[in-house]
């Protein structure tokens, strides 16, 4: 039940970021010389994000530790 709370919270968190990148981007009143590093910059978060997702599970393949009790 407690993975289900945190699936919801994550999805609310998502849709709330995404209406507001909407909005950034489509405001007439902010400039695109500021729209656009601003998209630059979120773009490249999201590549580092990925990559670093990526690695870690790419490194949870090969470890050693699997079986092991705390």
């Amino acid at each position: 039940m407690q993975k289900v709370a945190f699936i919801l919270i994550g999805i609310g968190i998502l849709a709330l970021i995404g209406v507001s990148i909407r909005f950034f981007f489509m405001a007439a009143e902010i400039p695109l010389y500021i729209r656009i590093p601003v998209g630059a910059v979120g773009g490249g978060v999201l590549i580092l994000i990925g990559l670093a997702i990526k690695d870690r599970m790419e490194q949870a393949k090969t470890d050693k530790f699997e079986e092991v009790d705390s």
